[in-house]
């Protein structure tokens, strides 16, 4: 089977990706969150998304353009899809085609249509965008 290109998804995306592991050109053994930050739509139906890495480890240290959405924000979280408190890093952002050699459907999934976990809830926007502003200066 071949590569499939999903259709057009939104920046606040939460999704199931192969995050590459040392920024080449091969996607990640295992699936993870990403969040899509923005969406290229140039070569639609081609697109091309700007993705933060996203990590349920050391939740509990957040670094300059890092942010979290906790399982205690119980409406963030459950808007998110997500099985774990996860942060994500504006410092660990790479630009991927919007296909199924990147994106998989996630286990469990309620939409079988696209690899979307969730969104990310409008509360978290002030924190976001706080951790997106850190790494502009940096």
């Amino acid at each position: 089977m071949g590569e499939r290109w999903w259709p057009e998804p939104d920046a606040g995306d939460i999704v199931w990706c192969h995050f590459p592991e040392d920024r080449g050109i091969d996607p990640g053994p295992k699936p993870r969150p990403a969040l899509i930050i923005k969406v290229f739509d140039d070569n639609a139906p081609n697109y091309v998304v700007l993705v933060a890495y996203g990590t349920s480890q050391k939740t509990d240290l957040l670094r300059s353009g890092e942010f979290l959405i906790s399982n205690r924000n119980i409406t963030a979280y459950q808007l998110s899809g997500l099985s774990f408190s996860t942060k994500f890093s504006f410092q660990n952002t790479v630009e991927l085609p919007y296909c199924s050699d990147w994106f998989k459907v996630p286990p469990n999934s309620t939409n079988r249509q696209k690899p979307t976990l969730g969104v990310l809830h409008l509360s978290l926007l002030k924190q976001a965008s706080a951790a997106w502003v850190a790494v502009q200066s940096d």
